[in-house]
């Protein structure tokens, strides 16, 4: 394959790199986008995907071929989106032809059934062999640096051994965090250049609204207005600029109470967002209910689920997540968010009340 290398004008610098969370963890890319990533135009061995810097990347498959060497294993791994070549460097273990033979005294010792250290040593190594050798149509994971090697991109491993997955567990949980991974993460744009205006602000929000998610989830509270937990944001408002003298006029701007109160209903306008919190009924009283802790929303979405999975329409493949957010809006509230339906979702679905049958569609246990 000729590799692609990227536009200078379009790279991002390199001394911003580290601002990006992707660049120093291992990405679990599709095999194909792994192989039509371009590389970097000033440090060679880096490539972007949408302008994310990826150096290393955690891979899961298939092994379609292989080749043995004196000193590495080279298998071909394939996801379902194409096939990478993965060097495997073996370790001095596999390099071993022969185990070394116990002495009389350690035979003696095991034979009388005592610890046997050299014999507990012998059974690691062997597992430690069985892991790293692998045969056509076996599950490997490849962790390590991408390479190209003679116009071929490769991974050269750091980390690999063989999956053992009889029935599909595994391979299916990676193919549900994958397209996750890439809506909250590698699909969006990097954001290496903040606004150094903003920055303040920024930071204040986000640890409001941490402040706000820690109380919740440690106080277990279900319901809460507003005046019940502005006090905890009190700290993060700098009092107003006194006046320098009595001839001197204060500065203008917002009072403390109004940054507060401000800095709340952004706070809680995020945690909506996300789902974390939701208004069943929107009226003069503010009272926010959260999601996770509201036994009513839960019954609610349960009952549709059980209810509506038994039809012949989603027997089959379940109900979609936009069927039942519709009908829980009939039934239950016109307020309900999908952010806070697919939090209720993974709620029941870790309770085991219900079951994903993809990665939309859920249906009754």
């Amino acid at each position: 394959m000729q590799t692609a290398a990227m536009d200078p004008a379009e790279e991002p610098p390199s001394m911003l790199w580290g601002l990006d969370p992707v660049f120093s963890a291992f990405a679990r890319l599709y095999i194909r986008d792994i192989l039509e990533m371009t590389e970097s135009t000033q440090v060679p061995g880096i490539y972007f995907y949408n302008l994310h810097p990826i150096s290393k990347v955690d891979v899961l498959g298939t092994v379609v071929y292989k080749r043995e060497r004196e000193d590495f294993f080279c298998y071909g791994v394939d996801d379902g989106t194409g096939v990478i070549n993965c060097l495997c460097w073996k370790s001095d273990v596999l390099k071993e032809e022969r185990e070394p033979s116990k002495s009389g005294a350690q035979l003696g010792a095991a034979a009388q059934g005592g610890f046997d250290p050299v014999a507990e040593l012998q059974k690691l190594r062997r597992a430690q062999r069985t892991r790293c050798r692998l045969e056509i149509g076996e599950l490997l994971r490849v962790r390590g640096p991408v390479k190209t090697s003679r116009q071929q991109r490769e991974i050269k491993a750091s980390t690999y051994y063989k999956v053992s997955d009889s029935v599909m567990a595994v391979q299916i949980s990676w193919m549900m965090e994958a397209p996750q991974l890439y809506r909250q993460c590698y699909d969006k744009a990097p954001q290496l250049e903040p606004d150094a205006a903003g920055d303040s602000a920024v930071s204040s929000l986000s640890r409001a609204t941490k402040i706000l998610k820690d109380f919740l989830k440690q106080k277990s509270v279900s319901r809460f207005r507003p005046y019940d937990v502005q006090d905890l944001l009190q700290p993060l408002i700098s009092s107003p600029p006194q006046a320098a003298s009595a001839d001197q006029e204060p500065v203008a701007g917002p009072s403390a109470c109004q940054q507060l109160r401000q800095l709340l209903k952004e706070a809680l306008q995020i945690l909506q967002d996300e789902g974390a919190v939701y208004r069943k009924v929107k009226s003069q009283d503010e009272v926010y209910l959260v999601t996770v802790q509201d036994k009513d929303l839960l019954v609610a979405v349960k009952d549709v689920i059980r209810e509506d999975s038994r039809r012949e329409k989603y027997v089959e493949k379940g109900c979609h997540v936009l069927h039942i957010l519709s009908a829980v809006r009939q039934r239950y509230s016109l307020n309900v968010s999908r952010a806070a339906l697919e939090l209720v979702l993974k709620t029941l679905e870790c309770n085991s009340d219900i079951i994903s049958t993809s990665d939309s569609h859920y249906t009754a246990i």
